[in-house]
């Protein structure tokens, strides 16, 4: 009996002084523009890039095979689907999840380099800064956020809602926090941000349908106008000037247009 738990005491020191592999994977539609700053954010700590695109009508995947990554085409049905594909084909488990319009910062990269050498835990947060062109929110729902990004996969699983692509640790006891940041450029300008939530907007709505929801004139009438009080006033967006009140008002539009969705689908026949 002694002889078998010495044996699994060294196995587990073993494991903890090898280097972690690491595979970083980005999720791709027609960003050429957005992923040569993504892959080179990442080279020098990746020993493997894997870019899984949904059939781009433009230059990504010519220009993910120049820049020496690997390349899977596969449909996109929703966020959810999608990051959970991305993280299944990766040839390391130990994964940073991105997408093209995303990048880390020197110090972040810095970082998991020095993480690779032994990981404390078996998933870390990450601190997401989000901006719209060159404007980069300190306040409101788009202030820095916690993001679990990189992750050991065999210890994480996908969230419930097909609209957002939410990773969640199976053992809250083995997260751990890193201090860099990665950049999130949301969106190239205000007009981009307009088309986005109306696309988005139609992705929440489709899932709030098949999940039975409903909608009347008052959820239609007050979600919008609390999500702008939440954003503009509680989160304190209104210390972004300009910026936080456009998030706001934009933020609150996407209700307003889920919601509406929402209730265009319940009058439908059948």
């Amino acid at each position: 009996m002694n002889r078998v738990l010495f044996s699994t005491f060294q196995l587990l020191n073993l494991m903890a002084d090898t280097p972690i592999q690491l595979s970083v994977v980005v999720m791709t539609f027609n960003e050429e523009k957005n992923l040569p700053r993504c892959l080179d954010s990442v080279r020098s700590i990746a020993d493997e890039m894997l870019v899984v695109d949904s059939f781009s009508k433009d230059r990504t995947v010519e220009l993910a095979l120049e820049l020496g990554a690997k390349v899977i085409q596969h449909p996109f049905a929703n966020f959810r689907d999608q990051r959970q594909f991305c993280y299944q084909n990766t040839q390391h488990d130990w994964v940073l999840a991105l997408d093209a319009d995303e990048w880390l910062s020197p110090e972040l990269a810095a970082e998991i380099a020095d993480l690779k050498k032994q990981a404390e835990f078996s998933a870390y947060i990450l601190r997401r800064q989000n901006g719209i062109g060159n404007h980069w929110a300190k306040y409101g729902d788009w202030k820095p956020e916690p993001k679990l990004r990189l992750f050991d996969r065999r210890q994480v699983q996908m969230g419930p809602n097909e609209a957002h692509d939410e990773i969640q640790a199976l053992s809250s006891q083995n997260i751990g926090h890193l201090k860099g940041a990665f950049f999130h450029l949301s969106n190239l300008d205000f007009a981009d941000r307009i088309n986005s939530i109306n696309r988005l907007s139609s992705l929440a709505a489709e899932q709030l349908f098949r999940q039975g929801k409903k909608t009347n004139g008052f959820k239609i009438l007050f979600k919008p106008a609390f999500r702008f009080f939440k954003a503009y006033v509680l989160q304190k967006g209104f210390l972004d000037g300009r910026l936080g009140w456009f998030l706001a008002k934009t933020s609150a539009q996407y209700v307003f247009l889920r919601e509406m969705k929402l209730w265009e689908k319940g009058q439908k026949p059948g």
